[in-house]
């Protein structure tokens, strides 16, 4: 069984417990509530899905259309397997996630960063067997989660050899679209930025929904320990502060924003080069009733209070576990089994005490973000650290730290110039 495979179907039996004898999918929600720029790549894949069914019919196949939750919006294609696919509910305004109808072409793409193809028996439910299908997801470019999928589907035949390409193709040239409305929300932050500096003498930083900044004034620059005064509206270089915690509270208040536009907040959050923590308040920005970011304003208090560290998830990450492959086996390991994360290229390799695992995570940001919360901490480049598992911190001539780690090989990890100041303050040394 393919890892991504393995990975999916232990979603499926232990998170979502889907039942494999499921018989047709359930109904979908009733009502969600897309944003204009969800509805402006809803349209834009119905656009290329219509162009591509004649195509695709000629293979006996259909192109179907869902939403984030896995709502099928729309579907072109052949007669036939439309009419097979209804008996299974592979049909409008029914749910096709991973959690309402186990491993699926649109579920499991919503779930991955790549286009998937899932053949026959790999489907979690039996109903699903004599289907092939390919899916590929359009994902926000700031926050990174699916606004769509498209997704084209075959019944007891095998989609064409570019299938996966074409989708790959589709769901980047749609997702450009995504990003020109990004630099649009890049520079609507910047003009709030100028406008709320007009009339304040706090350090200030227009945050994006994700926790980037595009545009802090000199002093909050120092803070975040990020260039001050340089714009970045475009949301591929948009700059990362080196303080987990702003991050996690800047998308806090993106989420708590988005369901009321009249919410303000504040918190306290240890900055660089201070031994005191500091007040921050945000206050969001909206574009066309859609919110683009928050304006940060440092030494100010105003707004709903946000919850601390740990209050808004008191027990998740005891319970959390890491999904690693051997060869053609997942191996779930618990979060203190892991020692370090390292990149190699596209592929993440985790020490651990069974020796070294490959991740099933893509990417060392991926990672990253998934463990920010669960102790780990990103001191370079190339590593993502349990801090929990640094034995010794050696200081060399020039200041740089290093990390012994409590492995069996005692491995010394490399901790970066910028990376220093945010190591220093989560060990308090």
């Amino acid at each position: 069984m393919r890892p991504e495979i393995a990975i999916s179907w232990h979603r499926c039996r232990d998170q979502y417990r889907v039942d494999p004898q499921l018989a047709k999918a359930p109904a979908a929600v009733a009502e969600v509530d897309h944003g204009l720029e969800h509805d402006v790549v809803i349209a834009e894949l119905g656009f290329r899905a219509a162009a591509m069914a004649h195509e695709v019919s000629t293979v006996g196949g259909i192109v179907t259309i869902a939403d984030s939750t896995g709502r099928v919006l729309a579907q072109w294609g052949d007669q036939g397997t439309r009419a097979a696919a209804a008996e299974a509910n592979l049909a409008r305004w029914f749910c096709w996630s991973e959690a309402a109808t186990g491993t699926n072409g649109m579920g499991t793409a919503l779930m991955s960063y790549t286009p998937v193809l899932i053949r026959g028996a790999e489907h979690w439910c039996q109903v699903l067997h004599d289907w092939t299908c390919a899916g590929a997801a359009v994902r926000d470019v700031v926050t990174g989660k699916p606004v769509a999928v498209l997704n084209i589907s075959c019944w007891r035949g095998e989609l064409p050899g570019t299938v996966s390409t074409w989708l790959g193709n589709a769901a980047t040239m749609t997702q450009r679209i995504l990003r020109q409305r990004a630099r649009d929300d890049g520079a609507e932050l910047m003009a709030a930025f100028n406008h709320v500096r007009s009339g304040s003498s706090a350090a200030l930083a227009a945050v994006d929904p994700a926790g980037r900044i595009v545009l802090a004034d000199d002093t909050a620059g120092v803070l975040l320990g990020i260039p001050g005064s340089t714009p970045a509206p475009d949301p591929a270089v948009r700059w990362k502060p080196e303080l987990p915690e702003f991050i996690r509270a800047a998308r806090y208040a993106a989420e708590q924003a988005a369901r009321n536009p009249d919410w303000a907040g504040s918190t306290q959050i240890y900055t660089r080069l201070a031994s005191e923590p500091t007040a921050i308040s945000f206050r969001p920005v909206f574009l066309s009733g859609h919110l683009v970011g928050n304006i940060v304003l440092f030494g100010v208090s105003e707004g709903d209070p946000l919850p601390r560290a740990g209050e808004d998830a008191p027990s998740r990450t005891h319970s959390r576990r890491m999904v690693a492959t051997r060869e053609n086996r997942m191996v779930l390991l618990r979060t203190p089994e892991v020692s370090f994360a390292q990149s190699d290229g596209n592929d993440v390799w985790l020490s651990t005490d069974e020796g070294p695992l490959r991740s099933a995570s893509l990417g060392l940001d991926r990672l990253e973000a998934e463990l920010s919360d669960a102790g780990f901490l990103r001191v370079h480049r190339q590593y993502v650290v349990n801090l929990s598992r640094i034995r010794e911190v050696e200081r060399r001539d020039k200041g740089e730290l290093v990390l012994v780690m409590d492995d069996r090989a005692a491995t010394m990890v490399p901790v970066s110039r910028r990376n220093t100041p945010t190591v220093r303050r989560a060990l308090e040394i």
